[in-house]
């Protein structure tokens, strides 16, 4: 069997194969024996015939279509390890001849992946943006600790932002009932913005007891078809408001809101607690801006096969968390109006980032031989081991392959990043507050809003 490259063009390389009669012969015979058993031939009990007849009765192509797929997938196997070719999308054969006597002669298309253009990738400049904790910070931690721990006291005053009303709430468009609009005994804290501006505003001023129209004009640009455009009467009854009797912050609310017995050491752990946050912030920021800069500047033909691989499993991801939510993909889309393919759309540039981000630090990892010995796997392993109170042994036991590379992965990107931070020129910027890292696109943020 002969098996080579012909060319490489647009990231599909084309495999020359060439089996003889004598390969040919072997795989047509090892397709009979897995058959026989589906051929009634007179005379012969089911399974028994010989192939000379069953080719007789059937015609002497009646095993080349399974014959040629042992020979063909074995020389495919061995055309790609040969030559060291990578694979993204399943192969496509073209047979130009075959026959008993001749054999096989076909050609393998398969679409492999692209070869990165790095361009400069040591000495980058970079920004790492610094956040400083100050005790301001640590006073805004223990505020919101007091809030948590408020106690909802009633009073017999009017409502006022910051207290919590309970409320009777229905809308009505056009003096019909709106679909999903009626509340009873609900709670809301007035300031959290929970409903609408104008609803809010009614509310605030109201006593117990009260009932109350507001008249409501939603934007017609308002995500709920049902509402854009549209005025809606809300009828509310308040019945009831409760005002915050917040606990004093001092060595008893240390006590009683953490393990620490002071309040000075509840402070300083949350000190701490924050400093590690900004000190996380930062490293990502510098993850960030390396990666934006390295991808900006490397230049990869990206097969359209990948992308559509990488949407894929995007929206697995984001079906499995709408399933956590109680709901399926199906309802979602018919609520957002959206086709599947309109829904697609909305992740193809997400997908084609993270395809070409994963082949550049791929590349990148390979020009500077960046690997991940036994040893280090070990060491990892041996972490996530200890967690789960098993041997290092037991615990590699444990896993499956694929688990394995997923853990070999991690390893790889954070000493690819390790490279090139040491060789990047860092800038620090001083910033006032801590942000969150842009990890997901806006329209995939929309999308999990909206779920």
């Amino acid at each position: 069997m002969k098996v080579n490259v012909e060319k490489i063009e647009n990231n599909v390389a084309t495999l020359k194969i060439e089996v003889d009669a004598g390969e040919f012969e072997k795989a047509l015979d090892q397709s009979y024996r897995k058959n026989v058993k589906r051929f009634n031939i007179p005379g012969f009990r089911r399974g028994k015939a010989p192939r000379s007849l069953i080719e007789r009765y059937y015609g002497p192509e009646v095993f080349y279509e399974d014959a040629a797929e042992i020979v063909l997938s074995e020389a495919y196997k061995k055309g790609v390890e040969e030559n060291n070719l990578e694979p993204v999308d399943y192969p496509r054969f073209d047979i130009d001849q075959i026959g008993k006597g001749t054999g096989i002669v076909a050609t393998a298309q398969v679409t492999v992946k692209p070869e990165v253009e790095l361009g400069e990738y040591k000495g980058l400049e970079v920004e790492k943006m610094v956040y400083n904790v100050t005790e301001e910070d640590v006073e805004k931690e223990l505020k919101a600790l007091q809030e948590q721990n408020a106690r909802l006291v009633s009073v017999e005053r009017p409502a006022q932002t910051g207290d919590v009303v309970v409320i009777d709430l229905e809308g009505f468009v056009n003096g019909e009932p709106l679909k999903d609009a009626k509340v009873q005994n609900y709670p809301v804290e007035l300031g959290s913005k929970i409903l609408v501006e104008d609803l809010e505003n009614s509310i605030t001023g109201m006593k117990a007891g009260e009932t109350k129209e507001v008249k409501v004009t939603y934007p017609a640009e308002h995500p709920n078809k049902d509402l854009a455009g549209k005025e809606v009467l809300f009828k509310v009854s308040l019945k009831e408001v409760k005002e915050k009797e917040l606990p004093p912050i001092d060595d008893e609310f240390a006590k009683d809101v953490s393990e620490f017995e002071t309040l000075e050491e509840l402070k300083q752990d949350i000190k701490n607690r924050l400093e590690e946050r900004a000190k996380s912030f930062s490293e990502s920021s510098l993850r960030g801006s390396i990666l934006k800069k390295l991808v900006e500047q490397a230049k990869v033909d990206i097969p359209k096969v990948m992308v559509d691989r990488e949407i894929e499993r995007l929206i697995m991801d984001f079906a499995f968390q709408l399933r956590l939510r109680g709901l399926d993909l199906k309802q979602y889309l018919e609520a957002s109006q959206l086709s599947m393919e309109e829904f697609k759309g909305k992740f193809q540039e997400r997908a084609y980032n993270n395809v070409k981000t994963s082949l550049v630090l791929e590349a990148v990892a390979k020009a500077e031989n960046i690997e991940v010995s036994e040893e280090e796997l070990d060491e990892e392993l041996a972490k996530y081991a200890e967690s789960a109170q098993k041997s290092l042994a037991e615990y590699k036991k444990s896993l499956k392959e694929e688990d394995l590379e997923h853990i070999k992965d991690h390893i790889l990107t954070r000493k690819i990043f390790d490279f090139l931070k040491s060789h990047a020129k860092i800038n620090e910027k001083i910033v006032e507050r801590i942000v969150d890292n842009e990890s997901e696109s806006e329209e995939e943020s929309k999308l999990e809003e909206q779920a």
